[in-house]
């Protein structure tokens, strides 16, 4: 029989070693345990040789704690081979679950940006179709030189050669040509329009827009299209004395003059009912969101709030074809609360300095006649008569001042 290898036996008694100190902890070990242990113990379903060695060392075995279970034993070998490598676990990203009040607190706290109104974006201004005035021109004569033809042909007007005229009186043939001569002259000279500078028609057709007219001189429109006239110039607004408040919170009235144009005629007209009260209610929410530098105040802070009062209201109106340029505020001053409760406080420092400046002078002067009339040795006075003199001097100085003030 070949002798076990040297790794097999160490294994061996490793494992007997952790064998027996499981034994140790589990059950009593019996002392009649030989101390030949043979190294190879049989394993199960293979030839059994017991021999009192073996049933020693089956004797020193623990007990089954679990006495409803079967254990199996391992095998050597197969404790001290190399163990696979275990297989990549994908994980999954943790979902931590939030409460119903914390995530209605952090969308409360989170900063919303400001909402810009969205137009149609097809509704963008667009070049009409027209033709040259000279056309219309051409057109309606030509209608009318018509109109003339057919009621000489229908014999209304007087003819030179009634012979060749033929029989006199309007038939269909004529009443057609009347028709036709008639409509051409009214679409010639109904179309006749003059385009201004700084002035533009949007036409629409049944509700439809059909373009924008930027052109000036005479022009032809087609006389079916409904046409809107816009003023294109570059204006001014300068609006009345509106609500805003300074940096810490006082109550103004700041009065303001706004510079802009109609950029899209097509949206200015078409997007919003009126696009100047639309300025203007841009204007009067930027003033309560952006505070306004308080009378006084420096150059700087003036320019801060004009230029973050122009950005905001140029921001509000782009999206509707308005064009803002500048929001200066021309005057500033407190509200009428605010103002009167100034007023209040500062005749309440006046009167507190002019009381002020009055008894230090009264004070100044009874020290001064105290001190020389003691000086001078008119009198002599002992601390109670000291302290009436001064108290009647007071008294009297007090009084003609008052009556000598205003």
């Amino acid at each position: 029989m070949p002798a076990p290898s040297p790794e097999v036996t160490d294994g061996t008694h490793l494992a007997r070693r952790l064998e027996a100190r499981m034994t140790t902890t589990a059950s009593p070990v019996p002392d009649d345990i030989p101390e030949n242990v043979p190294d190879h113990i049989p394993e199960p379903g293979g030839p059994v040789d017991a021999g009192p060695a073996d049933r020693a060392v089956a004797a020193a075995r623990p007990v089954r704690l679990i006495h409803t279970e079967a254990t199996t034993e391992i095998p050597v070998h197969l404790l001290f081979r190399d163990a696979p490598e275990p297989a990549p676990v994908r994980v999954r990203p943790a979902v931590v679950p939030r409460r119903p009040d914390e995530g209605a607190r952090s969308t409360a706290e989170r900063p919303r940006p400001s909402a810009v109104p969205r137009v149609d974006p097809e509704l963008v201004e667009l070049p009409a179709r027209v033709l040259p005035g000279l056309a219309g021109v051409l057109a309606g004569m030509c209608g009318a030189a018509g109109c003339v033809a057919t009621s000489w042909w229908a014999g209304v007007l007087p003819s030179p050669a009634p012979d060749a005229v033929g029989p006199a009186g309007l038939g269909p043939a004529q009443w057609a040509v009347y028709a036709g001569a008639g409509a051409l002259a009214l679409f010639g000279f109904g179309g006749l329009a003059r385009g201004r500078t700084g002035r533009a028609w949007v036409l629409g057709l049944f509700g439809r827009y059909r373009g924008t007219v930027r052109r000036t001189g005479l022009l032809w429109v087609n006389p079916l299209l409904l046409r809107r006239r816009v003023d294109v110039r570059l204006r001014h607004w300068r609006g009345e004395p509106m609500r805003a408040a300074d940096r810490g919170g006082v109550a103004l009235r700041v009065a303001v003059l706004v510079v802009w144009r109609v950029r899209d005629t097509a949206r200015a007209t078409l997007s919003v009912e009126d696009h100047e009260a639309y300025l203007r209610a841009c204007v009067e929410a930027a003033l309560v969101r952006v505070p306004v530098a308080a009378p006084g105040a420096g150059r700087g802070q003036v320019e801060a709030a004009q230029d973050a009062l122009t950005r905001l209201v140029a921001a509000d109106t782009a999206p509707v074809g308005v064009e803002v340029f500048a929001v200066r505020p021309l005057r500033v001053e407190y509200a009428p609360e605010v103002a009167a409760a100034i007023h209040r406080r500062r005749i309440a420092a006046l009167d507190a300095q002019h009381r002020a400046s009055v008894l230090g002078s009264v004070v100044d002067s009874v020290e001064d006649t105290v001190t020389r009339l003691t000086m001078r040795g008119l009198v002599e006075l002992d601390d109670y008569e000291r302290k009436v003199l001064v108290k009647d001097l007071t008294v009297a100085f007090c009084a003609g001042r008052g009556e000598a003030g205003p």
